[in-house]
């Protein structure tokens, strides 16, 4: 599997209140393949953000090098394709929805680059119906809710035609049924179009389907491995101030309550209730 992203000693240091330097980066190497599906986790100030406004050239390294698809994001003509190639979608969909009609809101990155009418018609087309709104095309964004509307920002996306997507915290302002929409169409952006997908997530739930989890604590990569690897680690994910998917929460705290010696690694509810199920048997 060829990278699509490559950090070499990544640092990220900004300015704090008393003017001195506070390192939010130190020294990360990283690697994401394409086509994979990576979560990245970690509590609020571990640096998972700032990660990944790297990866779309919106932070540029304090020191050390980041690579998109080969291109140093650094070097300032390179900031356009970096930035086509590796898209972003962020926390809050009202902050990327720009037009009074979902069509036109989905096309606005399309015309601002001077793609032909009728491509931009399919692209838009093709990308609602990717993310399940092409109904909605001619709605206002701001009738929609949570959900409906950080799939038409995920539209948007999609239209541009990106190598990799970079998602921070894309449901985190979302109710239950908004982030099982967002999830559903992530996991299609991966399996059905090959896009590589960066998330980041702070929910457990989330971060299982990945293929791939990489833990950010302190400004550094703490783990990284497929999920059952991670998540059956309780006690390093409790240290760096993270929960463990409820599945793993129950059986690690049935095996501390009474003995057991269950296995641990079920990471889905019918994995868990096999495992309960042989044991009361």
């Amino acid at each position: 599997m060829s990278e699509i992203i490559r950090t070499e000693d990544l640092e990220y240091a900004y300015r704090g209140e008393d003017g001195a330097p506070v390192q939010a980066l130190g020294g990360v190497n990283l690697t994401i393949g394409r086509g994979e599906f990576v979560a990245v986790l970690g509590h609020n100030g571990s640096g998972k953000s700032t990660l990944a406004g790297h990866f779309n050239a919106i932070r540029l390294p304090t020191g050390g090098k980041v690579y998109v698809d080969l291109m140093d994001t650094a070097d300032p003509e390179k900031t356009y394709e970096v930035r086509k190639t590796c898209a972003m979608v962020f926390q809050n969909p009202d902050n990327q929805l720009v037009a009074t009609v979902v069509e036109e809101d989905v096309a606005f990155a399309l015309e601002n680059l001077g793609v032909p009418p009728d491509e931009i018609r399919r692209r838009v087309d093709d990308a609602l119906r990717a993310v399940g709104m092409y109904e909605f095309r001619r709605h206002a964004p701001h009738m929609l809710s949570g959900g409906q509307k950080q799939r038409i920002a995920i539209a948007g996306v999609i239209a541009m035609m990106p190598r990799c997507v970079v998602l921070d915290e894309p449901t985190a302002m979302l109710d239950p049924q908004g982030r099982r929409e967002v999830m559903q169409v992530v996991r299609e952006l991966n399996a059905r179009f090959g896009i590589t997908v960066i998330l980041i997530t702070h929910h457990m739930d989330e971060a299982v389907q990945a293929s791939r989890v990489v833990v950010m604590h302190a400004g550094k990569v703490l783990m990284d491995g497929a999920p059952r690897e991670i998540f059956t680690q309780v006690d390093a994910l409790h240290g760096a101030r993270l929960t463990v998917p409820q599945t793993v929460e129950v059986l690690s705290g049935l095996n501390r309550e009474t003995g057991a010696d269950l296995p641990i690694g079920a990471l889905t509810v019918d994995e868990c209730a096999d495992v309960l199920e042989k044991y009361l048997a």
